[in-house]
């Protein structure tokens, strides 16, 4: 007769994540996702910690002896710690019931760094509700603040997308233990807002693609991009010239010679060509490879300050320069 085993600690966690996986999702699926929440009486929950658990045991130990031995002072003293942990339970979920979270829109990132998520607590209270933290759900990391009588406080969580895309805001958490930390009492919240991952731009891409001249000015077809992303055509620095146009390579060189002259980029003159980044002329075979270095360009045109376009299978945006034009590109990046 063989003896059964126990499963280790890990083999049994293994063996109940697809049940737990079930259970949450069962349960996600029947709170509509919202940017907002209200905490409720319907919407908060409340179950003993680890060390309420204890703190029961003991006094069940507690009130046995005092029955077995007839200890008045025993009685007390156990009723006592009841009297403060049933206390400690309604304050402990009154500290959570009736706090307000807005998820604060989320800014764009870049694939390979977290994304990180501002949540505003409101407490229209007139007492601090202290030690609320807040979660991605089953991440572990926490973080957490005491929001201010009739006032608010911004807490960040961060959590890292798989890829480059539009992504779902994963489901928070909010809970708190305070004031004895006896009994947890948490709220689960399904975000509707999505964040826009960005490609991961490549660590050291080539110079930017050779300029196509502009119909109808043959004498610009002399003009070519040089080495790192730099065009030829420069001219003496004028006062009020934007310190992204000066040419500090040059610089550095008419420094070394021991003159303070300094250059900048001709931007009329460079504005004979069109610089058009195209996925054609990455020379890569994998797409993920050709759109980070697609981003790289991107960025590398935009600190140029030039005009650029983008050709991206069969979609063509026209060549244009500044910040909208630089998230729109990054956008379809992100999203072809």
């Amino acid at each position: 007769m063989t003896k059964a085993r126990a499963l280790p600690a890990s083999g049994f966690g293994q063996a109940m994540a697809p049940l737990r996986a079930r259970i949450d999702g069962w349960f996600l699926s029947r709170r509509p996702p919202s940017d907002t929440l209200e905490l409720k009486q319907r919407n908060v929950y409340i179950v003993p910690s680890r060390a309420g658990w204890m703190l029961l045991a003991t006094l069940l130990l507690l009130l046995v002896g005092s029955i077995n031995y007839q200890l008045n002072l025993g009685y007390l003293l156990t009723f006592l710690l009841a009297g403060c942990v049933t206390v400690g339970m309604h304050v402990c979920h009154g500290t959570l019931r009736g706090l307000g979270l807005r998820l604060v829109a989320p800014e764009p990132q870049y694939a390979g760094a977290a994304a990180v998520l501002r949540v505003q607590l409101r407490n229209d209270r007139r007492s601090i509700r202290y030690g609320i933290g807040m979660a991605v759900h089953r991440s572990g990391q926490w973080s957490w603040s005491d929001v201010p009588a009739q006032g608010s406080a911004a807490v960040e969580v961060a959590f890292q997308p798989e890829r480059r895309g539009l992504h779902p805001v994963p489901t928070l958490t909010a809970e708190t233990r305070y004031p004895l930390g006896t009994f947890r009492v948490w709220t689960i919240w399904r975000p509707a807002s999505k964040v826009l991952v960005y490609p991961a731009p490549e660590p050291h891409p080539p110079p930017l693609p050779p300029g196509t001249p502009l119909a109808g000015d043959a004498a610009s077809a002399s003009l070519s991009t040089h080495l790192a992303g730099e065009y030829d055509g420069v001219r003496s620095y004028r006062r009020g010239d934007p310190l992204k146009l000066v040419v500090w390579k040059k610089a550095a060189q008419a420094q070394a010679n021991g003159s303070d002259a300094l250059v900048s980029r001709d931007t009329q003159q460079a504005q004979r060509h069109e610089l058009w980044l195209d996925a054609q002329a990455c020379g890569l075979p994998e797409l993920e490879a050709r759109v980070s270095r697609l981003c790289a360009w991107v960025l590398m045109a935009d600190r140029l300050g030039v005009d650029y376009g983008l050709r991206l299978g069969g979609l063509v945006l026209a060549p244009s320069r500044g910040e909208a034009h630089r998230r729109k590109c990054l956008e379809a990046l992100a999203l072809c």
